[in-house]
């Protein structure tokens, strides 16, 4: 039964694979079940989403050969909801297929994945995206004939304390940092973390203590352990560990890293395997052991978030076209099958 303690999520999808663009859905707290508040298939292939702090601000990329990002007007927490809202017409980027955004110092930033680069859109006064502004184009390459031909900026992350921006690129099996300028907002090219080659570095999720970062390698199904010097804008890798068993043969090419909000537990998505690992940090946060994977609940989990609440996982698992949800047992970190939404060519969800 809803009510006024309910939560609210959006859900991102591929257009062109049948997907219904932005689903806004409400969050039932007892429960967690999802429940369709509005749709709009405004802007092709939303991939993934960002809110603006306020939460009354929607953006999404456009992961199409040309490349933009929009923002929509969305219904502010604890609000009955609705559509969103498109606000002006989508922004290019500058950029082909952008995969990933975030908000950072004044602007709204994209991770270009088929240009190799990630573009910095300044943000009005009502949240809204103007022309780019940084475009900062990565090069490089890494030993995957396919795949690593050159750069695949994947995703953008700010560190906790929202001095740096972190940008994850496949092709170059590396995170490069940058910071904004004082003066002029703009992107500046602080430094670059290399990992090992043809691992193919696609997310990274930064552990609540603000210490250690943790970056899920889709080429190789691993977890790279850094360690993170916040004075100093310095990533470092301490360690590898698997996310999947010994022996598995299926092809798997992992897609979401989620750290758990006492900082006990990673949890992994992985496509193909079409599984969620749970993996356990000992006291130094530097090792990750595998404990166990579980079945996402349908098939190619493109995406994984945790609810605000952190009892709770969802799995958008694209070519089942349905996010799945999960209680988490709070004592080992396992998930454990709640229910199921419809959401064809699902991507991403974001709570807020």
């Amino acid at each position: 039964m809803s009510g006024s303690s309910d939560g609210r999520a959006f859900i991102g999808s591929f257009t062109s694979g049948g997907g219904r663009g932005i689903i806004a859905v409400s969050v039932d707290a007892a429960t967690g079940a999802l429940t369709e508040r509005g749709v709009t298939d405004a802007l092709a292939d939303p991939s993934f989403l960002a809110l603006a702090p306020g939460g009354d601000v929607l953006y999404a990329v456009s992961e199409t050969e040309e490349g933009a990002a929009a923002a929509f007007a969305v219904a502010g927490p604890g609000a009955e909801g609705g559509s969103p809202r498109p606000l002006g017409d989508p922004v290019a980027v500058r950029g082909s297929a952008p995969t990933h955004l975030t908000l950072f110092a004044g602007h709204l930033v994209t991770a270009n994945y088929g240009s190799g680069s990630v573009t910095a859109l300044p943000l009005a006064a009502d949240g809204t995206p103007g022309p780019a502004g940084t475009v900062l184009r990565h090069e490089g390459s890494g030993p995957h004939p396919d795949r690593q031909r050159g750069p695949h900026a994947h995703q953008v992350v700010a560190d906790p304390g929202g001095r740096w921006l972190l940008a994850v690129d496949l092709g170059t099996d590396s995170v490069r940092i940058s910071a904004a300028d004082a003066a002029s907002g703009e992107l500046v090219e602080h430094g670059e973390t290399v990992l090992r080659a043809g691992s193919g570095p696609r997310h990274l999720a930064f552990h609540p203590e603000g210490t250690h970062a943790y970056v899920l390698n889709e080429l190789e199904p691993t977890l790279t352990v850094c360690r993170w010097d916040a004075a100093a804008g310095v990533l470092e890798p301490v360690g590898e560990t698997p996310v999947l068993p010994e022996g598995v043969e299926t092809e798997s090419f992992a897609s979401e890293v989620v750290v758990a909000r006492d900082g006990r537990f990673v949890w992994t998505a992985n496509r193909g395997h079409d599984s969620i690992s749970v993996l356990a940090l000992d006291a130094s946060r530097e090792k990750a052991e595998l404990v166990t994977t579980v079945p996402c609940g349908g098939r190619w989990p493109r995406d994984l978030a945790l609810d605000p609440a952190g009892r709770r996982l969802y799995a958008a698992n694209e070519h089942s076209g349905d996010v799945s949800w999960f209680d988490i047992d709070q004592e080992t970190g396992t998930p454990v099958p709640a229910g199921s939404f419809a959401a064809p060519a699902a991507s991403c969800v974001i709570f807020g």
